[in-house]
């Protein structure tokens, strides 16, 4: 006698669905022992001593220089004419005052009226608290 067994389609995907589930929790637990297998190879940490310090004279301070002028042709540098990577290869100047006098000496106060003062102001506001 033949018996044919029948199988609910509900219990089916309930099967499934638990097979999928270990597969996947499988695979998590695999990647986490790889990472423990990966991680046991790096170094250690650095220890506090090792750690970079601050120099004996404390933090380094903002260092202001003159740069001598340099001529760029009159057509403009493509990139690859530039010389010292994008300083035109500049130097320190030997006589910074003179090089900041001059650099300074074309600064002047705008002309003109100015912005419109706000109403109820005096008449010669406008030009801001430094005018």
């Amino acid at each position: 006698m033949d018996m044919i067994l029948s199988v609910d389609p509900v219990a089916l995907d309930i099967v499934w669905f638990l097979v999928v589930g270990i597969v996947v929790a499988g695979m998590l637990l695999g990647g986490f022992k790889l990472g423990q297998r990966v991680r046991a190879k790096e170094p250690p940490p650095p220890a506090p001593e090792e750690q970079p310090h601050l120099p004996n004279g404390g933090a380094v301070y903002e260092v202001r220089e003159e740069r001598d002028q340099v001529e760029i042709p009159e057509g403009g540098l493509r990139p690859h004419e530039m010389q010292g990577y994008g300083n035109f290869g500049s130097t320190t100047s030997s006589h910074p005052d003179e090089v900041r006098k001059e650099r300074e000496s074309g600064y002047r106060l705008p002309e003109g009226p100015g912005p419109h003062p706000q109403p109820g102001a005096p008449p010669d506001a406008g030009r801001g608290a430094h005018s």
